[in-house]
């Protein structure tokens, strides 16, 4: 049987992949019913809306494909309406409570010694966690929308007046500054959860744990979101396909989607979020990494419990030693 995962420790990149999926594997029955649990119900009535809202802009497309022309971007914002926010607002919460309740797994599992955590000790976590993490998502959306649209107002007021270049200039200027703030943003909820702190104090410690290491934590993060991504578009192909056949076959027809095919679409979708519980035990690995190398907790507690081993022993020695001596 496999070593339990000892979360932490200091890891290079190879080993935060490799540990990444190894924690993924042992953990797979507990992670997937917690994903249910606290995730599914949303992620799956998201992406049913959300695929209800796609057929209507489709159809409406194949219906006003032979008569007065309109843009796709149009018809799209014309149907912008409650289903679709709602869709949006599910799957925001969905993956707020997948954020928090993969991240309180992994707290349980290391306070309770390397032991998988069962679905009532995370639903504690997740009651207190989730509305601070809810509240905090929407706070560095805030932060990132506003930074950019300030870029914005600025190279549109001296670009003359000229929106195009404005948009290529602020996409120019916004991509390094997200790149590089990405990963030291994604430290910030699992410093929440695991510290039990407030906003504030995570914003600052993931600048303070990240320095000297944004290489490495850039490139783990990016690379299992890579692989992420892949696997996720490998689920969704039968998707793009059966809608392309659908719409095709339907084209100018009217409604070319069935319920079939549109809660087959939502199912797979739904399915395809639960990828997502690797990436976020990459970025715990990667916070418990840069912890270790800078507090070195997890070294000094090995140290502790290696001399609470070994103790028993000695006395025996002593005690062996003693009779030796009265012999």
């Amino acid at each position: 049987m496999p070593a339990k995962i000892e979360l932490l420790k200091v890891r290079d990149f190879g080993e935060i992949i490799t540990d990444s999926f190894s924690f993924a594997r042992q953990n797979f029955k507990q992670l997937v019913k917690c994903f249910f649990v606290f995730s599914g119900f949303f992620m799956l009535a998201g992406a049913l809306l959300l695929a209800l809202h796609q057929s209507k802009v489709l159809s409406e497309m194949s219906n006003n494909a032979f008569g007065a022309p309109r843009s796709v971007f149009g018809t799209a914002y014309s149907n912008l309406g409650a289903d679709y926010w709602s869709a949006i607002a599910l799957l925001l919460v969905g993956y707020i409570n997948l954020q928090v309740s993969m991240l309180s797994y992994m707290a349980i599992y290391r306070q309770k010694g390397n032991v998988a955590a069962t679905v009532e000790e995370v639903w504690g976590y997740v009651k207190y966690f989730f509305f601070r993490i809810f509240g905090s998502a929407l706070l560095v959306a805030i932060m990132m929308i506003g930074a950019i649209l300030i870029v914005f107002v600025i190279l549109y007021a001296i670009s003359s007046s000229n929106t195009y270049l404005a948009i290529f200039l602020s996409f120019l200027l916004c991509i390094v500054p997200l790149v590089y703030i990405y990963p030291i943003f994604s430290l910030i909820f699992p410093i929440m959860v695991f510290e039990n702190t407030s906003f504030g104090y995570a914003f600052g410690r993931s600048f303070t744990l990240i320095k000297r290491n944004w290489w490495a934590t850039f490139g783990s993060i990016f690379i299992m979101g890579l692989i992420t991504w892949v696997a996720s578009f490998i689920i969704l192909v039968p998707v793009g396909i059966l809608n392309a056949i659908s719409l095709i076959t339907h084209f100018g027809k009217g409604t070319p989607f069935s319920t079939v095919t549109t809660v087959i679409t939502a199912v797979l979708e739904a399915l395809s979020h639960m990828l997502y519980i690797v990436p976020i035990i990459t970025v715990s690995l990667c916070y418990f990494n840069l912890t270790e190398q800078r507090d070195g907790e997890g070294l000094l507690s090995r140290i502790s419990q290696l001399g609470a081993i070994q103790s028993p022993a000695q006395e025996e020695d002593h005690r062996s030693e003693e009779e030796e001596d009265e012999i």
